[in-house]
């Protein structure tokens, strides 16, 4: 067997970022295209992630914002190449890039899974916290107005008026 050449299958992920031209929901299924070419070139997609629409750090064929996905997948050696070839003939890729990747074990993918899950915990809290926050200001405002309400109730006019009339010392 040559040193160079590995016929063995081995574990990638690839990370390819689509035109803005498309909606959302189209940019989901050229995604999943994707995923159907490593698929029809005999290649087993492990994990799929799509990171919808981001702002490019420079433009790319004109484009400013394009929509991000992200793929893990066995596959040999001798199919790699072509999968590279027909993403980079592709219209619909703007970029691509493909890595080898050391697969995880199930028990790193449980700690990832731990950790994501105590992320959005946290920002979820924190989003509680602040929408709590903007509730009490909100209630604290409204308060604040009731208590500064300077315009004199007619009823309450009219009795300090008739106090003022009705007072004897006024009189002499």
């Amino acid at each position: 067997m040559s040193k160079t050449k590995d016929s063995g299958v081995k574990h990638y992920e690839i990370l390819f970022i689509l035109p803005n031209k498309f909606t959302d929901e189209e940019a989901k299924k050229v995604s999943e295209q994707v995923e159907e070419k490593i698929v029809a070139n005999s290649g087993k997609v492990t994990n799929r992630e799509y990171w919808g629409k981001k702002r490019l750090a420079y433009k790319i064929k004109g484009n400013a914002f394009g929509y991000y996905g992200l793929l893990e997948f066995d596959l040999e050696g001798i199919n790699l190449a072509k999968v590279d070839l027909v993403l980079r003939l592709s219209t619909d890729v703007l970029r691509h890039q493909i890595v080898v990747k050391k697969p995880k074990t199930e028990e790193q993918l449980a700690t990832e899974q731990k950790i994501r899950a105590k992320i959005t915990a946290k920002k979820a809290a924190e989003v509680r916290k602040d929408q709590e926050e903007k509730v009490k200001t909100v209630e604290a405002a409204a308060l604040a107005s009731k208590g500064t309400d300077k315009r004199a109730k007619l009823k309450d006019l009219d009795e300090k008026l008739e106090d003022i009339l009705s007072a004897s010392d006024l009189i002499k």
